[in-house]
């Protein structure tokens, strides 16, 4: 066991995701014989990703360690902490807890992966378990998914506070205020560390109410009486779902699920009493072409542009069942993810270009973030008073303006560490130090493939993408070393039947380099290989300033 100069045993707290980057949540705790996991979500692919479905973190470190692996505890059901349970529990098979609605959305998720024999354990705020040496408080708190909750995590060493993602509303859609009276009793008692998000450090003051979006949607709604309604909004953010259904209700208009996601969620939400709507209210979308638009509203996914999602479908005409029109308002209730802005501004141009009217963030107060701003931080802070802190939920900067924020509040620079994902950092009673790294980072899901597309493939990925493909088929015999045919075949380079003139030298670059080697010498024609890719690259490149990726082609006759 790591100790200190102080000679007392130190706790781990070791980073497998969710800091210098916004998602793929995981932090775990070590001591002694026991390790404690924090969630275990996923990240959406960035542009230099291509053909990637997800993002998850690397568990090296669990796997070797999976004996030792007491359990998973979830802050939330929001991807970024849960996205990525249905593929490391496949090989880390340890109970997972969390509150009945996040444990509802890992259910389906679990169900879709069919990944079975897991064991799900549902808790209340304001319960406790107990994971060998860890003792785990969970502690409701705000957020924009219902049952969302803080960690209170009682180890040998001293108490660590984990805020998950939170905000302070006062005014929440299900009357569950974050229990910020807990929150300072636990401050009182002490609290050796502090984790706490910093999402949103950025932004002054403190964030808007849910219930402020519930306003908007009703003056919409108000003005709106002979059109149809489309709300783009994240499918977990149930409480918003049910303010849209209770509108639904007061102007007498149907609803629509749209979006796989969407309808999975609203399904389990609803199972659970999460979720509260009448069967005759919910219209299937494939029949909504027999109620008039005055009587429908029609809540889809895609508020943040996916290109597979249902409004993005809709507003390129790629989705039979919807047809946009000029009698359609589009509210698109969400921000941009930092990062898919085009993506969102692309949907909203078409959208327009079918006559609709769109309301969005910049336009109206149809979304609220989810997420802490300063003046909310500093609460917590000052609740919590922690001996030691460190920011995660962010990507570098914000984690830097975060640490700052604490040492304007009194807290010692000495006392602050930034952690980077696969951080190991000891903390004691008196002191916190940087141990060396674990094996920590990404793994790209592609299919039902996990971690098998490393650089390498992704290199070639983009070199296709960003040059296309130039193949030549090469016919050659092989006892007289003479070359019998050749074939080129272009794909994203250039339109063969418009470049024949470069195709026909590129064949002739090929007989040229075929003379200067004695195939039939040859064991491997591997080196035959790399001289013709050698040649006909430097030749494209002279006539196109292009590099294309190559790929010779041997048939031995």
């Amino acid at each position: 066991m790591h100790k200190t100069r102080s000679d007392s045993p130190a706790l781990k707290v070791i980073f497998l995701g969710g800091v210098g980057e916004i998602g793929k949540n995981m932090t775990a705790l070590e001591f002694a014989g026991d390790i404690l996991v924090i969630d275990c979500g996923s990240s959406f692919p960035n542009v230099d990703m291509p053909g990637i479905d997800l993002v998850i973190p690397d568990t090296t470190y669990l796997m070797a360690n999976k004996d030792r692996v007491r359990g998973i505890v979830l802050t939330h059901g929001h991807e970024d902490h849960i996205g990525a349970l249905p593929y490391v529990l496949k090989d880390l098979n340890v109970p997972v807890y969390g509150t009945k609605i996040t444990l509802a959305l890992v259910e389906a998720k679990l169900r879709e992966q069919r990944v079975e024999n897991t064991s799900l354990n549902i808790v209340k705020p304001g319960s406790t378990v107990q994971f060998g040496c860890f003792k785990v408080e969970f502690v409701n708190v705000s957020h924009s998914i219902a049952g969302s909750c803080a960690l209170c995590i009682t180890t040998p060493a001293g108490v660590v506070f984990h805020t998950g993602d939170y905000k302070v509303d006062f005014t929440p859609i299900d009357g569950n205020i974050i229990d910020l009276q807990r929150i300072a009793e636990i401050g009182n008692h002490g609290v050796l560390l502090l984790l706490a998000e910093s999402t949103n450090i950025e932004r002054k003051g403190s964030s808007m109410s849910e219930s402020t979006v519930g306003a908007s949607f009703n003056s919409i709604l108000a003005d709106n009486t002979e059109r149809r309604i489309f709300i783009a909004t994240f499918a977990s953010n149930i409480h918003r779902i049910q303010q849209i259904i209770d509108l639904a209700v007061k102007y007498k208009r149907k609803v629509a699920f749209c979006g796989r996601s969407m309808i999975n969620i609203a399904q389990a939400a609803a199972r659970i009493g999460e979720l509260r709507y009448t069967d005759d209210m919910v219209v299937d979308i494939d029949k909504i072409k027999n109620i008039d638009d005055r009587n429908l509203i029609i809540i889809t996914t895609g508020s943040q542009g996916e290109p597979m999602s249902a409004l993005s479908r809709m507003a390129s005409d790629e989705m039979s069942k919807v047809q946009l029109g000029y009698n359609d308002t589009v509210i698109i209730s969400a921000s941009p993810i930092p990062g898919n802005e085009r993506l969102v501004y692309n949907v909203i141009n078409n959208l327009y270009r079918h006559g609709c009217k769109v309301i969005y963030e910049s336009l109206a107060e149809v979304h609220v973030s989810g997420h802490a701003y300063q003046e909310e931080l500093k609460l917590i802070h000052s609740l919590i008073k922690p001996k030691f802190f460190m920011p995660v939920h962010g990507e570098h900067r914000h984690q830097k303006k975060h640490a700052e924020l604490a040492m304007k509040m009194g807290m010692p620079s000495s006392n602050i560490i930034v952690p980077d994902i696969g951080d190991q950092i000891f903390v004691s009673k008196r002191q916190m130090s940087i141990g060396d790294k674990v094996p920590a980072g990404a793994l790209l899901v592609d299919g039902l493939g996990v971690g098998d597309v490393g650089s390498t493939v992704l290199r070639d990925r983009k070199h296709l993408a960003e040059e296309g493909l130039f193949v030549i088929v090469i016919g050659l015999e092989r006892a007289s070393g003479s070359v019998t045919g050749i074939d080129v075949v272009s794909r994203g380079f250039v339109y063969n039947e418009d470049a024949e003139e470069l195709l026909n030298e590129a064949k002739n670059v090929v007989l040229r380099a075929s003379e200067k080697i004695d195939v039939k010498g040859l064991e491997d024609l591997t080196v035959y290989k790399n001289l013709i890719r050698k040649e006909v690259k430097t030749f494209l490149f002279k006539e196109t300033h292009r590099s294309p990726m190559i790929l010779p082609v041997v048939v031995e006759i």
